[in-house]
């Protein structure tokens, strides 16, 4: 889709309000017919979708992107399908639209209900990961709500096209027209989007600071921040050390490039003569660039040698890659410090044999999710069994954690009376 002015992306943004006040009345039922044809159409064009892609990546590649955002644009046939079974996962759960939260004869004898319902249209603007666009459209439909979708440049291509197969599967499910609209455009188009209150509801940001802090800065319309994910993970002076390495490798290199990956690891000073070699031998075949404190280089001795130092940057930085920042602290009071310091309140996780210890990292750690000898790789809709989501929210109202189906719904209040009056 080519980019489009302000009138073309107003309109575009009625159509949208449009398909949310049909959406709002489709059953659960028909909801996942639409779904199913939504998932089947993605896989019937697997090609199509992949040399689009292929052409996103080999730009991505020709302007020397990193190789973690590389992985996370590139897509296949496997995951393909697995954005089509993610689909399908989302049909199966239940529908929160109508679920009736509580319910009660008032004193005056009205009948009060509190019932979910749609947030109407929803705005999802995200980085280059083409599978947000499937996940997206999937809860919207499901929850009731529009979905405006607006992917980086970076996979205009693959955005554009798996867009393309959605909205041409929901025309032949006879689906609302505008219920999943993609725009594109500069940040002069997508200031105007985010100051649509009239027409949008709510935007969902899936991306770094600068896009936060140009929302911060610009937005009217309501916003669910999913910031960064600078996370940790600290290694108690009671952790079993054959674990820790275990998770800290997870966190760090299973997929660098998302922002559930670890970007700094803690270590307890009585358990770090141990530990950090250890972390050393595991990470290093990986080809992860360790910045190491002064007490780590001293701990490490020889095997520090070449480590870059870490400095302040490096503790504030959500790397997206394979470079990890170390420190070793003093004791879980300095560890819950540096997190509440520099972590971005997305995953942060402990390894330890201690309960006392657990118990006061839980308490201590402002984060949506905090793990207790798990990686914090986990956080993720999928694996919290969401089935999706459209990002992970770091704030504390609404939604905090994966954005899932019910974080896509509000409340409602229906009173009904018998011509009951005020007096």
């Amino acid at each position: 889709m080519a980019s489009v002015d302000v009138k073309s992306l107003e309109g575009l943004c009625q159509q949208a309000k449009r398909a949310s006040i049909a959406l709002r009345g489709m059953t659960a039922a028909r909801k996942n017919e639409v779904l199913h044809e939504m998932a089947d159409a993605l896989v019937r064009r697997t090609d199509e979708i992949t040399r689009e892609n292929d052409l996103d990546v080999a730009d991505a590649k020709s302007a020397h992107r990193p190789g973690a955002v590389v992985d996370r644009l590139m897509l296949d046939a496997d995951r393909i399908m697995a954005m089509a079974r993610g689909i399908r996962q989302v049909a199966a759960l239940p529908d929160p639209v109508g679920e009736v939260e509580e319910g009660k004869q008032l004193p005056n004898g009205l009948q009060l209900v509190k019932k979910r319902v749609p947030l109407g249209v929803v705005a999802v603007i995200y980085e280059g990961r083409p599978n947000v666009t499937s996940d997206a459209a999937a809860l919207c439909i499901k929850s009731g709500n529009a979905a405006i979708l607006r992917g980086s440049s970076i996979a205009r291509r693959s955005n554009g096209m798996i867009a393309d197969v959605l909205t041409r599967a929901l025309n032949e499910a006879d689906a609302p027209p505008g219920a999943i609209v993609n725009v594109e455009g500069d940040y002069d188009q997508l200031r105007q989007l985010i100051q649509m209150k009239h027409l949008v509801d709510l935007v969902i940001p899936r991306g770094g600071e600068e896009l936060k802090g140009f929302l911060v800065e610009h937005a009217t319309v309501p916003v669910i921040y999913a910031a960064s994910g600078n996370n940790h993970v600290y290694i108690d002076a009671d952790a079993d050390v054959q674990k820790a390495v275990k998770i800290v490798a997870n966190a760090k290199v299973q997929r660098p490039g998302t922002c559930n990956a670890a970007e700094t690891l803690l270590v307890h000073r009585d358990v770090a003569g141990v530990a950090l070699p250890a972390v050393v031998a595991a990470l290093g075949p990986h080809g992860v660039a360790l910045r190491v404190c002064a007490a780590s280089r001293q701990v490490l001795g020889a095997a520090a040698e070449g480590l870059a130092d870490a400095t302040e940057l490096d503790y504030a930085t959500e790397f997206l890659d394979l470079t990890m920042a170390v420190r070793v602290v003093e004791n879980l009071d300095e560890a819950v410090e540096h997190i509440s310091r520099y972590g971005s309140g997305h995953s942060e996780a402990i390894v330890t044999r201690s309960l006392a210890a657990a118990q006061e990292f839980e308490v201590g750690v402002d984060a949506a999710c905090v793990y207790i000898n798990a990686s914090t790789r986990f956080t993720d809709g999928g694996e919290f069994g969401m089935g999706a989501e459209i990002a992970n929210s770091t704030q504390k109202l609404h939604a905090r954690g994966p954005i899932g189906l019910r974080e896509l719904t509000t409340m409602k209040y229906v009173l009904t009376g018998d011509g009951h009056v005020r007096s």
